[in-house]
């Protein structure tokens, strides 16, 4: 049967709607696996900031950078940069905790960390103790050791290498640390300009996975400019690493955005389509798993907090 040539261009028409929806529909279900809901879908708390600076003539007058939550023993462990004064001054470690990760009380003795300048730290626990990598001054990335995590001890700065064995000139700024079956990975970003991955043995030389960055800046406009990594989290045979982000840093209007990508391997990496996950010049993104599920910190300028939606 012969149909009128409108009648055939509507079929055509309806055809094409309907693998275009498919395709959608695909897409979709593709980006519900590898970026499910509990690991991109956080709501606001309702009494944000859940800490912040003091504002008054303390030592921790103002928090910056990115701080660090751990939730061990049912009780939520914070690390943070704390100064007052302009961007020169040395930046020092404080220490908090909390019961329910809302209401923080800072430790008694704070500073805890004061001999040499620590922002922007990773906190994470292996064999029973605590490893902290930070930036130093002018972004020398360093680590730290300790039993409790309250008596940190100094170990030096970090030394990468290309995967020639030729060192590669500083700075490194955000470290950000992995570790599985013995072996310890590094993030890092050098002025923000790119992420790249090393590996080691004993936490302290690394050497280059790739000399090429594992997550590189664009092509979406939310990460133009700059990007750097504040956390790696596995769940379900994937690995999610949370990021901020720029669309360019030396902008005074830019707001700094929380952001994730994913990954089989650490190495290969696809951005969450709808990133920014968090807008508003929120950055710093750490996730905390309490036992029954994730919650997303932000950590500079103040520390936010944002539960899973559960619509």
């Amino acid at each position: 049967m012969n149909l009128p040539k409108h009648l055939q261009i509507l079929l055509l028409l309806l055809i094409v709607f309907s693998c275009k929806n498919e395709q959608k529909s695909v897409i979709e279900d593709i980006n519900k696996e590898e970026f499910p809901a509990e690991m991109v879908e956080f709501v606001p708390y309702n009494a944000n900031p859940v800490f912040k600076g003091t504002g008054i003539d303390t030592w921790d007058k103002q928090i910056r950078e990115r701080g660090y939550i751990i939730y061990e023993d049912s009780i939520y462990k914070m690390w943070y940069t704390g100064y007052k004064g302009d961007d020169t001054v040395t930046k020092y470690l404080g220490y908090a905790t909390s019961g329910d990760g809302i209401n923080w009380t800072r430790y008694a003795k704070n500073p805890i960390f004061s001999e040499k300048w620590t922002e922007d730290m990773c906190v994470i626990k292996n064999k029973g103790k605590f490893y902290m990598f930070a930036e130093g001054r002018n972004d020398v990335a360093h680590s730290l050791v300790s039993d409790d995590g309250i008596n940190w001890q100094e170990e030096g700065d970090l030394k990468i290498q290309a995967v020639d064995g030729k060192t590669i000139p500083g700075p490194y700024g955000t470290p950000t640390v992995w570790i599985e079956n013995g072996k310890w990975y590094l993030f890092y970003e050098r002025n923000d300009e790119a992420i790249w991955l090393a590996e080691s043995n004993d936490h302290k030389n690394w050497i280059n996975v790739h000399d090429e960055p594992v997550i590189k800046t664009g092509p979406e406009k939310y990460d133009a400019g700059a990007v750097a990594a504040n956390q790696v989290v596995r769940y379900k045979g994937r690995y999610y690493i949370y990021y901020h982000a720029s669309s360019d840093p030396m902008a005074s209007s830019t707001e700094w955005t929380s952001n994730v990508a994913v990954s089989t391997d650490l190495i290969h990496w696809v951005k969450f389509p709808k990133n920014p996950i968090v807008r508003g010049d929120h950055s710093s993104p750490i996730t905390v798993f309490d036992g029954k599920g994730y919650r997303l910190y932000t950590m500079h300028p103040q520390v936010f907090l944002y539960l899973q939606n559960k619509n």
